[in-house]
């Protein structure tokens, strides 16, 4: 399914819960909450949008007429998204659209009642978020687009375009990615003897991650050294 198709599909998912979650009186309008990681101006984030309405308006639903929508973009800031989940868990919409694992995990930490459906998910049973990807339980359902067993197949892909790599370092960001400990474990069970080394390298700044590169440079040139001398 390509992603526009996958978006505009997510969107009726979206749409059409509010349906059986909430018996209201005909003619009433829905009211949505939709709490995104990105940034509104971003063209991604435009083109993603735009694909949510438009399967919105293919289910019959109409902005501004039977259902009112609250969008909020929380631009991948910790302080912005749970400002942004207290604000739309306040408003008591119907249901709420997530994306990303931070937000996901905000919205589980505020509410328990409002359904929740979510996109972008790492891991979400892992986390904790959702029983399981076919019974997920309580008022979380939605999609995840990284399946834990495919982590471990990362540094072989990586071999099959590198034949010669030889370390590879795994930038994260330790606030934002709760879910970064179990891809190292995925990774290192996966590991043969002799294969590619893994460099763990959290990050937390545009300045750390730049001394990240810098450390993973001077390791990478110090093992090149290493070769290079006779025994």
């Amino acid at each position: 399914m390509k992603r526009r198709e996958f978006i505009a599909f997510l969107g009726g998912a979206a749409a059409s819960w509010p349906r059986s979650a909430h018996a209201q009186t005909a003619g009433a309008v829905r009211k949505i909450g939709i709490l995104l990681s990105g940034i509104e101006s971003d063209p991604d984030s435009q083109v993603r949008i735009a694909a949510f309405r438009r399967g919105f308006s293919d289910l019959g639903w109409k902005e501004g007429e039977n259902v009112q929508i609250e969008y909020r973009w929380s631009a991948g800031k910790s302080d912005l998204i749970r400002r942004y989940a207290e604000e739309l868990v306040a408003l008591k919409p119907d249901v709420i659209l997530a994306n990303s694992t931070p937000v996901i995990a905000m919205l589980k930490s505020l509410t328990t009642s409002i359904p929740i459906v979510f996109a972008l998910a790492t891991d979400p049973v892992g986390l904790g978020h959702v029983q399981s990807l076919s019974r997920p339980g309580g008022n979380f359902t939605g999609f995840t687009f990284i399946a834990p067993a495919l982590i471990g197949k990362w540094i072989g892909l990586l071999r099959e375009i590198m034949p010669s790599l030889i370390r590879a370092g795994l930038l994260f960001d330790p606030s934002t990615t709760p879910f970064y400990p179990g891809w190292i474990r995925e990774i290192e069970a996966a590991h043969q003897s002799g294969t590619t080394e893994l460099m763990a390298m959290p990050v937390g700044s545009n300045d750390e991650m730049a001394a990240g590169h810098r450390r993973a440079g001077a390791k990478a040139g110090q093992l090149s050294d290493d070769r290079a001398r006779p025994v």
